[in-house]
């Protein structure tokens, strides 16, 4: 539900906004408050799988999503759809670290990565068929039907939770509401400004740009300032949210500075490719979207053959490996720019897909394993964070460079920069091993 959501709902746009005779601002929003949402309580949103339940919170998550899917379904207007597209997204953030933390919680180190490869290969078939499904059911059905297809998800998952999901280990201590509000607002502010760097045409068409260009530091600075606080609050509660021992795990942190690096690389990557397929090369929108085909059926249908490899031989090869491949690949295809689409795109967008298909389960498996269990939905939190975090300050640079003459090539130079420095931090992160005796013991 979460990863078709994001993707299925773009395509459905026109006809929505054509509907409700919204302006661009709206329509805008209805993108960005999930987004927002989604990036600033996935933390949140792990740490409660912890305190009250793994599959609790996912069946609540799943609950939630539903309902929120149907009151955006029957919206009457653009401020009723953007205010459930929130609660969304607000619930997408229990459902995606929760259901991360499930997995980690059910199957034995030794099969995570294999089991994790199952989970990225549904999220990545997902997204790229929702395109595909956006656009028939919007033009067969109308926009509404995008939102329809969630509940019965919601209520299959719920009823699959109950007859399967092992009973749930609970932690016993309160949960800190405090830090989790400073911490939302913190991620919020931070979010909120990185989207709004860059994309100068929306601001113009929405004709802000003065109030935004003013407000945009003040959001910063309190998003920076936030965070401040949330640490300085940490310290000093009872019940932390994220307890000091995660602070000290140096092997939980390589892994996620790592996942910060790697992910601005391909949201740079995202942003950039669109815009040359359609304005230079001319194609259709449609032939667009399924450029990207190759780079989503690799991770599908090969993520979890590589997670079962990891398990064998060991994440820290893949996690060197994945993020090279991926430098690679925007290197080809920066220097492919003026070749035929085969060789120019296609071609490294299949490389690109291979290298996160090795990448993706032992990433994810080695982030959940450098914690001990009972904070696994707070790790898988703070990584999906980071991802999203990641996903923003990609697009940010991305706007940024895409004025300039050469803002193609200097935008896939910095996204392949971002992803050797992540596999240097993966090689210099220490093992698992020495995590498990070293930073969780001292803590």
């Amino acid at each position: 539900m979460a990863f078709i959501d994001g993707t299925a709902l773009p395509v459905a746009l026109p006809r929505l906004r054509a509907d409700f005779g919204a302006d661009l601002a709206s329509v805008q929003w209805v993108l960005n408050g999930y987004i927002l949402a989604l990036a600033s309580l996935t933390l949140i949103g792990g740490a409660l799988a912890d305190v009250y339940g793994k599959a609790r919170m996912l069946a609540l998550g799943c609950v939630l999503f539903g309902l929120a899917s149907a009151a955006c379904a029957m919206a009457p207007s653009p401020a009723w759809l953007i205010a459930f597209r929130v609660v969304q997204g607000a619930a997408a953030a229990i459902v995606t670290p929760a259901s991360l933390a499930l997995i980690g919680a059910t199957y034995p180190r030794a099969e995570r990565n294999r089991a994790i490869g199952i989970w990225a290969a549904a999220s990545a078939l997902t997204t790229a068929g929702g395109p595909v499904m956006g656009g028939w059911l919007s033009e067969t059905f109308g926009w509404p039907s995008v939102f329809w297809i969630n509940p019965p998800i919601a209520l299959v998952t719920v009823g699959v939770l109950l007859v399967f999901a092992p009973k749930d280990g609970r932690i016993r201590r309160r949960f800190d509401i405090i830090g989790a509000a400073i911490l939302a607002v913190a991620l919020g502010a931070l979010a909120w400004a990185l989207s709004q760097i860059g994309p100068g045409e929306v601001r113009a068409v929405v004709g802000a740009p003065h109030r935004i260009g003013t407000l945009l530091p003040m959001v910063a600075a309190l998003g920076i300032v936030g965070l401040a606080l949330y640490a300085f609050w940490e310290r000093r509660s009872k019940h932390p949210m994220t307890p000091a021992r995660l602070a000290e795990n140096r092997a939980f942190l390589g892994l996620n500075v790592a996942t910060l690096m790697i992910y601005v690389g391909v949201s740079i990557m995202f942003f950039l490719l669109p815009f040359d397929l359609v304005d230079r090369r001319a194609l259709p929108a449609t032939n667009a979207g399924l450029a990207f085909l190759p780079f989503a059926l690799c991770i599908g249908l090969l993520s979890s053959v590589f997670g079962g490899w990891a398990d064998k031989i060991g994440a820290r090869a893949m996690l060197i490996l994945g993020p090279s491949g991926a430098a690679l690949a925007y290197v080809w295809m920066a220097l492919g720019q003026e070749e035929s689409l085969m060789l120019g795109v296609i071609g490294p967008m299949t490389l690109l897909g291979l290298s996160f298909a090795v990448l993706v389960a032992p990433l994810t498996a080695s982030v959940l394993s450098s914690v001990n269990q009972t904070d696994e939905g707070l790790a898988s939190g703070i990584n999906n964070a980071a991802s999203r975090i990641a996903q923003l300050a990609g697009v940010a640079l991305a706007a940024g460079v895409a004025s300039f003459e050469s803002g193609y090539e200097i935008g896939l130079t910095i996204a392949a920069v971002t992803s050797i420095g992540g596999a240097f931090t993966a090689a210099i992160t220490p093992t698992l091993a020495t995590a498990k005796a070293g930073g969780q013991g001292e803590a």
